[in-house]
């Protein structure tokens, strides 16, 4: 795990299994993650059995510029990699593993960015096994959230002992995860032939105007 989100997540989710395969569905507090929520989901299995967006966060959704509620959770990918997500969530559900997955988002327009997508087991009972997740950004452009994400492929895929991972993450500091809204500006940058501009986060502001 590289990306704070799932860092902060899995320290989270692992504190409430307390040694357990999974925590209880109801032990988790969105108020306890309140900085990750934006970024968050939970899957669930409809009745063929594939897992489904039950809950995405806000960001999320702008992400990939729709509501994820009720959405097949393979169909993120491109179908060559559908069958193989589909075998990760269901050890997730199944089994109680945790995995870890980077990979290519590709926008409308064939804009790209790297993301990462931890999957948390939760105990839902039998009848009603639960996934948690986050999925993070491994940068930040500025159109991410104004072009949407269609497509995806993916990069690397790791299956992770909760057990030891963390002795590899315990001395990493946790940091707010940062919001897409257009609250903090970037430095001015000259953008050839088109003069001074300025990104507040999805936004590109130009300089100028009518000249009397």
């Amino acid at each position: 795990m590289n990306q704070t989100g799932s860092i902060t997540l899995f320290h989270y989710w692992n504190r409430l299994r307390d040694g357990r395969p999974a925590p209880k569905r109801s032990e988790v507090e969105p108020a306890d993650i309140k900085s990750l929520l934006a970024d968050t989901f939970i899957l669930e299995k409809d009745t063929r059995g594939e897992a489904v967006f039950r809950l995405a966060g806000t960001r999320l959704c702008a992400v990939y510029g729709r509501e994820l509620k009720g959405f097949s959770f393979p169909s993120l990918w491109r179908e060559k990699d559908q069958r193989l997500i589909s075998k990760l969530t269901d050890g997730v559900f199944d089994l109680k593993s945790v995995a870890l997955i980077t990979y290519e988002g590709f926008s409308r327009t064939g804009r790209s960015n790297r993301f990462e997508l931890l999957a948390l087991p939760l105990d839902g009972g039998v009848e009603s096994p639960r996934c948690l997740g986050v999925i993070s950004t491994v940068e930040k452009p500025f159109w991410l959230g104004a072009d949407p994400v269609l497509d995806a492929l993916i990069d690397s895929i790791r299956v992770v002992d909760p057990d030891k991972e963390p002795m590899f993450l315990k001395n990493r500091p946790a940091i707010e995860v940062p919001s897409l809204a257009p609250s903090e500006f970037d430095p001015p940058e000259t953008i050839s032939a088109l003069g001074q501009a300025r990104r507040i986060r999805h936004l590109v502001v130009f300089d100028g105007g009518r000249e009397e």
